[in-house]
């Protein structure tokens, strides 16, 4: 019983300190109902998919545990100098606020817990980032790939990990301008749209690079890039090329090197 007592206590120290650092940090809070005029990007993500043999009751579960989080998310405004804060908005997930068990992943394993799920709304909050002026403060990613592609729209690795309240997504706003994001469920996507005040002189595209796949000393690996081009719109060049995200994971489904 040792050592589960010694993560949750570095677990808890962790907390701690993210919620100390928290005072020194100026958060995004303010709420609006109205979109801003100009829609800079939209994304959606299948709510149901194959995931191995994962149960399909924690699929809706997650929907269940979704529904609850983005009232959080939904019509947040994020000004000049400000800081997005997945927990910051949305606080810990607890049984108390109606979360249930949903699918985890978790120290290299697929796992329930309360509250599971919420990754998939972390996802579509980073795409939107990505093809944004927002600058990237923290983002996380799995350890491992648990499963194979069925359905999947974004090149691999291009997901956030979120785990209360240490291991957060967070973007801060550089700019003169504000972002305004919009994140619904329908009966089959969670959609979601990040508008912005003023129109923006450039454009954002990510794309995927380099993918392979390895086997090392009996174990599959995946490996790749996605790289951001900044292009202006008005003369359509290029301006930025940057690599945003180098994924190398474990994968933990059968796969054919």
């Amino acid at each position: 019983m040792k050592l589960p007592m010694v993560y949750k206590f570095r677990i808890l120290q962790l907390q701690i300190k993210r919620t100390i650092h928290n005072f020194f940090t100026k958060f995004a809070n303010e709420k609006v109902v109205e979109t801003f005029p100009y829609a800079i990007k939209r994304h959606q993500s299948l709510l149901r998919r194959k995931l191995g043999s994962s149960d399909p009751v924690l699929q809706e579960n997650k929907i269940t545990n979704l529904s609850i989080a983005l009232k959080s998310i939904d019509g947040i405004v994020l000004n000049p100098g400000e800081t997005f804060s997945f927990w910051h908005l949305i606080g810990r997930p607890k049984a108390s606020k109606g979360y249930i068990n949903g699918l985890l992943l978790s120290q290299g394993e697929v796992k329930t817990g309360i509250g599971g799920g919420l990754c998939q709304l972390a996802n579509l909050l980073f795409w939107l980032a990505l093809h944004t002026p927002l600058e990237i403060k923290e983002r996380h990613h799995h350890s491992f790939d648990p499963f194979p592609d069925e359905k999947r729209v974004l090149p691999f690795g291009s997901g956030a990990s979120v785990f209360f309240n240490y291991i957060d997504l967070r973007f801060f706003n550089p700019t003169n301008h504000k972002f305004h994001f919009h994140v619904w469920l329908t009966d089959q996507h969670l959609k979601g749209i990040v508008y912005c005040d003023n129109e923006l002189p450039y454009s954002y595209h990510l794309e995927e690079r380099n993918h392979q796949f390895h086997h090392i000393e009996g174990k599959n690996y995946r490996e790749n890039e996605i790289w951001r081009r900044v292009i202006d719109k008005r003369t359509g060049d290029v301006v930025q090329e940057k690599l945003m995200i180098h994924n190398y994971s474990e994968v933990k489904y059968e796969v054919f090197c």
